[in-house]
Protein backbone atom coordinates (compact mmCIF):
# COMPACT_ATOMS: atom_id res chain seq x y z
CA UNK A 1 0.00 0.00 0.00
CA UNK A 2 1.58 3.25 -0.92
CA UNK A 3 1.00 6.75 1.17
CA UNK A 4 -0.58 9.21 0.20
CA UNK A 5 1.34 12.68 -0.83
CA UNK A 6 -0.13 15.97 -1.63
CA UNK A 7 0.75 17.65 -4.94
CA UNK A 8 3.60 19.35 -4.95
CA UNK A 9 2.64 23.20 -5.91
CA UNK A 10 3.27 24.16 -9.01
CA UNK A 11 5.33 26.69 -9.76
CA UNK A 12 4.07 30.06 -10.98
CA UNK A 13 3.54 30.27 -14.95
CA UNK A 14 5.99 33.76 -15.60
CA UNK A 15 8.57 34.62 -17.82
CA UNK A 16 10.65 37.22 -18.86
CA UNK A 17 10.78 37.40 -22.76
CA UNK A 18 14.79 36.66 -22.95
CA UNK A 19 13.94 33.56 -20.57
CA UNK A 20 11.46 32.40 -22.79
CA UNK A 21 13.67 32.70 -25.77
CA UNK A 22 16.65 30.74 -23.60
CA UNK A 23 14.55 27.83 -23.12
CA UNK A 24 12.81 27.73 -27.31
CA UNK A 25 16.69 27.70 -27.84
CA UNK A 26 17.70 24.85 -25.35
CA UNK A 27 14.93 23.09 -26.60
CA UNK A 28 15.63 23.68 -30.08
CA UNK A 29 19.61 22.78 -29.74
CA UNK A 30 18.47 19.55 -27.72
CA UNK A 31 15.94 18.44 -30.26
CA UNK A 32 18.02 19.29 -33.27
CA UNK A 33 21.87 19.25 -32.32
CA UNK A 34 22.87 17.44 -29.36
CA UNK A 35 20.12 13.79 -29.58
CA UNK A 36 21.12 13.06 -33.47
CA UNK A 37 24.86 13.47 -32.10
CA UNK A 38 23.99 11.30 -28.74
CA UNK A 39 21.70 8.80 -31.34
CA UNK A 40 24.38 8.60 -33.66
CA UNK A 41 27.47 7.62 -31.07
CA UNK A 42 24.88 5.22 -29.47
CA UNK A 43 24.77 3.04 -32.24
CA UNK A 44 28.11 3.02 -32.85
CA UNK A 45 28.49 2.07 -29.31
CA UNK A 46 25.52 -0.73 -29.47
CA UNK A 47 27.04 -2.29 -32.99
CA UNK A 48 30.62 -2.57 -31.14
CA UNK A 49 28.84 -6.02 -29.62
CA UNK A 50 28.49 -7.20 -25.92
CA UNK A 51 25.97 -4.55 -24.54
CA UNK A 52 26.55 -5.54 -20.89
CA UNK A 53 30.31 -4.61 -20.63
CA UNK A 54 29.99 -1.94 -22.90
CA UNK A 55 31.04 1.49 -20.84
CA UNK A 56 30.18 3.84 -23.69
CA UNK A 57 26.83 2.28 -24.80
CA UNK A 58 25.64 2.81 -20.70
CA UNK A 59 26.99 6.07 -21.03
CA UNK A 60 25.23 7.01 -24.00
CA UNK A 61 21.99 5.73 -23.46
CA UNK A 62 21.91 7.10 -20.04
CA UNK A 63 22.88 10.63 -21.98
CA UNK A 64 20.28 10.34 -24.45
CA UNK A 65 18.01 9.40 -21.11
CA UNK A 66 18.24 12.55 -19.35
CA UNK A 67 18.72 14.60 -22.71
CA UNK A 68 15.16 13.32 -23.59
CA UNK A 69 13.78 13.95 -20.17
CA UNK A 70 14.44 17.40 -20.40
CA UNK A 71 12.70 17.81 -23.84
CA UNK A 72 9.72 16.38 -22.45
CA UNK A 73 9.98 18.82 -19.73
CA UNK A 74 10.37 22.11 -21.85
CA UNK A 75 7.79 20.32 -24.77
CA UNK A 76 5.16 20.69 -21.56
CA UNK A 77 6.36 23.62 -19.49
CA UNK A 78 6.90 26.11 -22.63
CA UNK A 79 2.94 26.14 -24.09
CA UNK A 80 1.82 27.29 -20.76
CA UNK A 81 4.50 29.60 -20.38
CA UNK A 82 3.15 33.41 -20.17
CA UNK A 83 5.43 36.24 -21.72
CA UNK A 84 5.45 39.40 -19.25
CA UNK A 85 5.97 41.95 -21.81
CA UNK A 86 6.63 45.64 -21.05
CA UNK A 87 7.39 47.27 -17.85
CA UNK A 88 4.49 48.28 -15.52
CA UNK A 89 2.76 51.81 -15.33
CA UNK A 90 3.96 52.55 -11.83
CA UNK A 91 7.51 52.62 -11.92
CA UNK A 92 7.87 53.17 -7.57
CA UNK A 93 6.33 49.46 -6.77
CA UNK A 94 7.98 46.42 -6.84
CA UNK A 95 5.98 43.55 -9.72
CA UNK A 96 7.74 40.67 -11.99
CA UNK A 97 10.63 41.76 -13.61
CA UNK A 98 12.19 44.52 -11.41
CA UNK A 99 15.60 44.44 -10.67
CA UNK A 100 15.48 45.71 -6.54
CA UNK A 101 17.94 46.89 -3.93
CA UNK A 102 17.59 46.14 -0.59
CA UNK A 103 19.08 47.03 2.81
CA UNK A 104 19.47 44.73 5.37
CA UNK A 105 18.22 46.84 8.21
CA UNK A 106 20.04 44.79 10.94
CA UNK A 107 22.92 44.97 9.19
CA UNK A 108 23.22 47.57 6.85
CA UNK A 109 23.66 45.34 3.97
CA UNK A 110 22.71 45.91 0.18
CA UNK A 111 21.13 43.22 -1.95
CA UNK A 112 20.34 43.27 -5.54
CA UNK A 113 17.44 40.90 -6.86
CA UNK A 114 15.71 40.88 -10.14
CA UNK A 115 12.69 38.88 -9.53
CA UNK A 116 11.89 36.53 -12.62
CA UNK A 117 9.87 33.13 -13.29
CA UNK A 118 10.88 29.88 -11.58
CA UNK A 119 12.10 28.24 -15.00
CA UNK A 120 15.12 31.44 -15.04
CA UNK A 121 16.65 31.57 -11.91
CA UNK A 122 20.22 32.41 -11.09
CA UNK A 123 21.65 32.78 -7.78
CA UNK A 124 24.98 33.70 -9.54
CA UNK A 125 23.43 36.82 -11.43
CA UNK A 126 20.84 37.45 -8.14
CA UNK A 127 17.90 36.44 -9.99
CA UNK A 128 15.37 35.30 -7.88
CA UNK A 129 11.95 33.24 -8.42
CA UNK A 130 8.96 35.55 -7.96
CA UNK A 131 7.82 32.14 -5.62
CA UNK A 132 10.76 32.70 -3.09
CA UNK A 133 9.52 34.18 0.60
CA UNK A 134 11.77 37.05 -0.61
CA UNK A 135 10.23 37.82 -3.65
CA UNK A 136 6.52 37.31 -1.88
CA UNK A 137 7.27 39.36 0.60
CA UNK A 138 8.54 42.19 -1.46
CA UNK A 139 6.25 42.03 -3.87
CA UNK A 140 3.84 45.59 -4.02
CA UNK A 141 6.36 47.26 -1.87
CA UNK A 142 7.11 51.16 -2.96
CA UNK A 143 10.61 52.52 -2.45
CA UNK A 144 11.76 53.36 1.28
CA UNK A 145 9.38 50.89 2.22
CA UNK A 146 10.34 48.50 4.98
CA UNK A 147 9.10 44.88 4.89
CA UNK A 148 10.11 41.29 6.64
CA UNK A 149 10.92 38.18 4.64
CA UNK A 150 10.67 34.31 6.27
CA UNK A 151 14.15 33.87 5.46
CA UNK A 152 16.03 30.26 6.02
CA UNK A 153 18.09 32.32 8.73
CA UNK A 154 15.33 33.55 10.34
CA UNK A 155 12.77 36.90 9.66
CA UNK A 156 14.74 39.38 8.66
CA UNK A 157 13.29 43.40 7.86
CA UNK A 158 14.22 45.00 5.09
CA UNK A 159 14.33 48.41 3.49
CA UNK A 160 13.46 48.96 -0.31
CA UNK A 161 16.44 51.38 -1.56
CA UNK A 162 16.22 51.13 -5.12
CA UNK A 163 13.31 49.66 -7.61
CA UNK A 164 14.44 49.44 -11.61
CA UNK A 165 12.97 47.65 -14.60
CA UNK A 166 14.87 46.62 -17.61
CA UNK A 167 13.49 48.76 -21.12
Amino acid sequence: MSRWRPPSPSSTAIITRDGFEKLKSELDHLWHTLRPEVVKALAAAAAEGDRSENAEYTYRKKQLGEIDRRVRYLSKRIPVLKVAEGSPGDQQTVFFGATIELENIASGQLLRYRIVGPDETDAKLGWISVDSPMARAVLKKKLDDEFEAELPGGRTRFLVAGIEYQP
